[in-house]
């Protein structure tokens, strides 16, 4: 599996950190322990940059001085798969694993329907508290008596994504970058206490221009400015960790495939989900090996394509509960390199995006966990 990250559930991902500072600021009973260990502090604040890969941080160094100074000595994390943001922003707020939590793509089929769930945008006839019933990662510690903060836009306070990922904190809606800084230094003055802070621009930014663009280098030097001016701001009692949910690659035009161009890649699959670098094939009956087969034969050396119970053997989405396994596509495309799988009739707005993610590529797995 050349060139392909595996995810370090349990160790250094996105659903350690909760139970980490969980157990930093004194309540370990509050989470199960991982092997993710944060420094002792009377409060923490959580800062998940959208998009920002440890990769991109590193190659871009000079476009965000003060985040790319936290990285000497801390390693990065890893998402989880897929590497996008509906299923990184569940583990966060659970402390699960997507096998467990349910969010298991940008879209993924509704058991029992012909229907994909969109996680960004959802239905209204899906109860997020039934696809992801299990309490949460913040709803335990505030359970604990510890308070716990979610400052995001305001048009998400009642989402599927934020009731099914984040319920369980007190939501503070907050448009401009000024409201959320001003949120959380004022949630972050409660001793102990955790809050959570999300910014999307920069996902945004690159899903549009490109993460080689002047666009995405300028986005991310404000990112980097708000950051500082973030710990800035923050008592000195509060501690500041930066995370991402995943990173992101430019896939340009000869490196994508349509499936609506190679009408093969259709036979036997009923329904197609996830996004274009990872794919949930949702099958006919009796024809698995068959797909398989013919999106093997087609994509070569673009992609890993294999049947749900390798990727689930493999690790790819940590303990899958009987819940979730047919959430997961019958088999499963992670693309390689810069490459993605598009289709022009089922996800026509794919292809106005310069930057993807979803795969298994270190650019995207990697993400940045800092601490000041």
């Amino acid at each position: 599996m050349s060139g392909f990250l595996e995810p370090a559930y349990g160790q250094r991902s996105l659903g350690d950190i909760v139970p980490a500072v969980a157990k930093a600021l004194g309540v370990p009973g509050a989470a199960e322990p991982t092997g993710l260990v944060l420094p002792d502090a009377a409060s923490y604040v959580v800062f998940l940059i959208d998009g920002l890969g440890a990769r991109l941080l590193e190659r871009y160094a000079h476009a965000a001085p003060y985040l790319s100074s936290l990285l000497a000595g801390q390693e990065p994390a890893t998402a989880g798969v897929p590497s996008t943001t509906a299923t990184s922003l569940t583990s966060l707020g659970t402390g699960l694993s997507p096998g467990t939590h349910g969010m298991v793509g940008f879209t993924s089929r509704v058991p029992g329907t012909d229907r994909l769930l969109n996680a960004l945008f959802w239905d209204q006839d899906v109860d997020p508290r039934e696809w992801q019933p299990h309490e949460t990662a913040f709803a335990r510690l505030q359970r604990s008596g510890v308070p716990v903060t979610v400052v995001n836009k305001r048009e998400f306070r009642d989402s599927g994504l934020t009731v099914a990922a984040h319920r369980g904190g007190e939501f503070v809606g907050a448009d401009k970058v000024g409201e959320g800084i001003a949120a959380a230094v004022a949630s972050s003055s409660v001793r102990p206490s955790l809050t959570y802070l999300y910014d999307g621009d920069l996902d945004w930014t690159g899903h549009r221009y490109g993460v080689r663009s002047s666009q995405w280098l300028m986005q991310l030097s404000m990112i980097d400015a708000e950051a500082e001016q973030l710990r800035e701001a923050l008592p000195s009692h509060t501690r500041l960790v930066v995370v991402a949910d995943h990173g992101m690659v430019d896939s340009p035009p000869e490196s994508r495939i349509d499936v609506d161009e190679h009408l093969e890649l259709r036979d036997g699959v009923a329904l197609l989900g996830g996004e274009a670098r990872f794919r949930h094939l949702y099958c006919q009956r009796g024809a698995v090996d068959d797909v398989v087969a013919t999106w093997t034969e087609r994509l070569g050396e673009r992609a890993e394509v294999m049947t749900r119970e390798t990727a689930i053997a493999r690790g790819w989405f940590g303990a899958v509960a009987p819940l979730v396994l047919p959430r997961l596509g019958d088999v499963v495309v992670a693309a390689r390199g810069d490459h993605a799988v598009l289709s022009s009739v089922d996800f026509p707005y794919e292809a106005s995006l310069v930057g993807l993610h979803g795969s298994l590529t270190e650019d995207e797995m990697l993400i940045p966990l800092v601490v000041d």
